[in-house]
């Protein structure tokens, strides 16, 4: 079934009223007819099973069926602290990401990282072409969320911005080995704030892993080969995913 996302005051009188590019889409498209069926969902983790009522020139209305909670969503956040990549790594990690359940996603300059965003215009498109990404896989991923983007932080303002978060990992290639990182994932509870920490091409620098183990952050290793940064984020992700959702089954 289709899945469109709307806001609250989209919503009324057991009726749904759907603006902007979506109507395009549902019309010329899609080729959606009076009748057919979809998920509108309002971003926070509800789902409003759907039928279309009618359809106009600038909205499509549909009539609520069935309302639920989204049950794709992990009982705690994860938020990724991603060292900025080169060229358009962003992207992909942006979209695995969001697939693989995390909250919001944190891009960070840290010491070794080669992109340099100083003209704020780019920044922002930047930024506008990173939140599309996560629109569109929250879409293809069925998410009761859409996950935040945020603007791109320094390295400290990173580490300020998870000090209240319940677990911070940082995997790094010169830690301990995985009885160490396995001891570790199993502290996670379900309903658990966790943050995890990815260094960009060339990794963090020794003096950064200082002051994040400062910061609350574990340095954990996620095997004896050496991760590209677009696999380590995504293998840490998928790891806490089971973890998480193993708890929710037990």
């Amino acid at each position: 079934m289709h899945r469109f996302y709307v806001e609250n005051n989209q919503i009324q009188d057991g009726n749904i009223t759907l603006t902007g590019e979506d109507v395009n889409h549902i019309k010329n498209v899609l080729r959606m007819k009076t009748g057919e069926k979809a998920v509108l969902c309002n971003g926070e983790g509800k789902d409003y099973y759907c039928s279309i009522l009618d359809i106009q020139s600038n909205r499509v209305v549909f009539s609520v069926e069935e309302e639920k909670n989204t049950d794709t969503e992990l009982g705690g956040k994860i938020y990724l602290f991603q060292g900025l990549p080169k060229k358009d790594k962003m992207e992909l990690i942006i979209q695995k990401a969001v697939e693989l359940g995390v909250y919001e996603i944190i891009p960070v300059m840290t010491g070794r990282t080669v992109v340099k965003l100083e003209d704020s215009k780019k920044e922002q498109k930047k930024l506008e072409r990173w939140q599309a990404i996560s629109v569109s896989a929250a879409k293809q991923s069925g998410r009761g969320i859409i996950p935040r983007i945020t603007g791109v932080y320094s390295f400290r303002k990173a580490l300020d911005y998870a000090k209240d978060l319940d677990m911070k990992l940082m995997p790094y290639e010169n830690e301990k080995g995985m009885p160490f990182t396995r001891e570790t994932l199993d502290k996670i509870k379900q309903t658990d704030n966790v943050g995890v920490f990815i260094g960009p091409e060339g990794g963090f620098e020794e003096k950064e892993v200082e002051e994040a183990g400062l910061n609350g952050f574990i340095p954990i290793t996620l095997g004896k080969r050496i991760l590209r940064t677009e696999t380590a984020g995504l293998t840490a992700l998928s790891l806490l995913m089971m973890k998480m959702e193993s708890d929710e089954r037990d």
